[in-house]
């Protein structure tokens, strides 16, 4: 082809479409540099990671391992089945990203011009989330003593509170990730709570849940701005319970794992308690070798239904090495299905809380379930044991468990409508950015039920005093509704509408736009009359 296409008579045709192939431009650097930013440096930068892709000098080395963790669906780490539930922060990867970097693999791992790749994301050294936090508390320097059995040993610290406190973020930083299995975090509101550090801890002490680390977790974050501001209450003089499990083998390591805590404004008091618990368990499970089980659990229980509709925030599956599938979902039996989080490949070196994108509703009269398969044969690579052996429901690694997290608020009406994605996606905690400048931040106005038939809320946020207008207008863009309120100081403002005009008569059934305005935002979308 090189020869015909050389030749001087050849058509410029020819030379377009059969040089165009072998002149192809070659991909480099810059042509993948922000993928890699994008789906892949949050977890693989300087202080979080050994394997920094920060830059080209850094990923190249690593390509050959990149191309098969891409090709096996191993990387990015992201467990939950994205066409069951969709999450925030989800770790993927589309099919065209994913082909662009194999094709740049495939063609060298070229460097070309590297002052050409955009600019890469800063992060915050060994932390996630950016500030100075209100309190730091850690288990010190300590030594595992577990040889041959896991260990688990539970640290009580005085938080030092002399009054209530409402804790909206906070992050578990491992001090040595190699040998910490996990971490959980409560609190004992009693402050009676001495340490255990026989390393045989095993039952998880304190009466309030704030939260777990696993490989993989990500920092906790709640809703901090209106209409949903959240949090964890802390009551004075508690003392803070710290879990750690480490595996056998880890003697001798020495770790300092310490919880960051960010506390709302004392004088802030408009927030919505947030319940961290384990709701489904099940430690009767007998998983005998070479056979593949399926073991179930069930909240309030397999013959009882919620007695108060909750809002949930997030969910946690666990379980321990020969897991392969979990599911979670709410119910009515024989009526009803609300899907939570399923996981189509279990990973036990990475674990998160799933936070959805909005709060999801479970109505009374609906129960939770759980159901989780496991593999105890030889085929499953991840079996502890070799031969298998039986392997029943317990505490350490090579045994099992099903032990599902939740993270809910009792439910208001709306909920189930506000974005807590793009809440969070401008929380100063985690992009750094600080501004009272309301025209800078989107707010949320929740509307419901909608469709309607005889009335519709409108929930609208205030940071400060406002006039508060809205108008109604059909499907053609006519005013058919108005009203204004002046000076409102209430931070949330429910209004109702009657589905009538301004001379109150009944208005047809149909597809409405609506109108918020205030001195600071507005927001507009559509409402349906049924």
């Amino acid at each position: 082809m090189y020869f015909y296409c050389t030749m001087k008579k050849l058509s410029l045709v020819v030379l377009l479409f059969g040089c165009g192939n072998i002149l192809k431009s070659q991909m480099v650097y810059k042509d993948v540099a922000g993928i890699f930013y994008k789906r892949c440096t949050s977890c693989h930068h300087e202080g979080a990671n050994n394997y920094s892709f920060m830059t080209y000098s850094k990923t190249k080395p690593f390509v050959s391992s990149i191309m098969v963790d891409l090709n096996i669906g191993k990387m990015p780490p992201w467990n939950a089945d994205t066409l069951y539930t969709r999450f925030q922060h989800e770790r993927i990867i589309t099919a065209s990203e994913k082909t662009k970097i194999l094709n740049w693999i495939t063609q060298g791992a070229l460097a070309g011009d590297t002052t050409q790749a955009p600019p890469p994301p800063v992060y915050n050294n060994n932390y996630q989330l950016i500030g100075t936090p209100d309190l730091v508390l850690g288990i010190g320097q300590f030594t595992s003593t577990a040889t041959s059995a896991d260990k688990y040993y539970c640290f009580s610290i005085p938080s030092t509170l002399t009054q209530d406190r409402v804790l909206r973020a906070f992050e578990i930083v491992p001090g040595n990730k190699a040998m910490v299995h996990h971490a959980v975090i409560t609190a004992d509101t009693t402050g009676a709570y001495t340490s255990d550090l026989s390393g045989n801890c095993f039952n998880i002490p304190g009466n309030l849940g704030i939260g777990t680390y696993a490989p993989g977790t990500a920092a906790t974050v709640l809703p901090g701005d209106l209409p949903i501001r959240a949090g964890i209450v802390l009551k004075a003089g508690s003392k803070i319970i710290i879990q750690m499990h480490y595996p056998k083998g880890s003697a001798g390591q020495v770790d300092s794992t310490k919880i960051r805590m960010f506390f709302y404004p004392q004088n802030v008091t408009n927030y919505r308690r947030v319940y961290v618990t384990t709701p489904l368990q099940n430690w009767s499970m007998i998983i005998n070798a070479n056979t593949t089980q399926t073991y179930s659990a069930y909240y309030p229980s397999a013959t009882t239904n919620l007695t108060g509709s909750i809002s949930a925030y997030a969910m946690m599956p666990h379980s321990h090495l020969i897991c392969k599938t979990i599911v979670n979902y709410a119910y009515v039996p024989g009526v009803d299905t609300i899907k939570l989080v399923r996981i189509n490949n279990w990973d036990f070196h990475w674990q998160d809380y799933y936070t959805f994108k909005k709060l999801v509703k479970i109505p009374t009269g609906y129960r939770l379930f759980s159901r989780h398969s496991f593999d105890n044969t030889s085929s499953n690579p991840h079996n502890p044991f070799s031969p298998p052996q039986t392997i029943m429901a317990g505490t350490s690694t090579d045994s099992e468990m099903l032990f599902d997290g939740m993270m809910y608020m009792t439910y208001k009406p709306g909920d189930e409508l506000v974005d807590l994605e793009a809440m969070l996606g401008t929380d100063s905690l985690l992009v750094g950015v600080k501004s009272n400048d309301l025209s800078n931040k989107k707010m949320s106005v929740a509307v419901f039920p909608n469709p309607f038939k005889e009335s519709i809320t409108f929930r609208i946020p205030l940071k400060q005093s406002s006039d508060v207008e809205l108008y109604i207008f059909d499907v053609v863009g006519k005013l058919v509704f108005s009203k204004k309120l002046v000076n409102q100081s209430e931070s949330l403002i429910d209004w109702q509408w009657n589905g009538k005009n301004s001379k109150g008569e009944e208005l047809p059934k149909g597809l409405y736009m609506y109108k918020v305005k205030t001195n600071h935002y507005t927001s507009e979308n559509k409402v349906l009359k049924d």
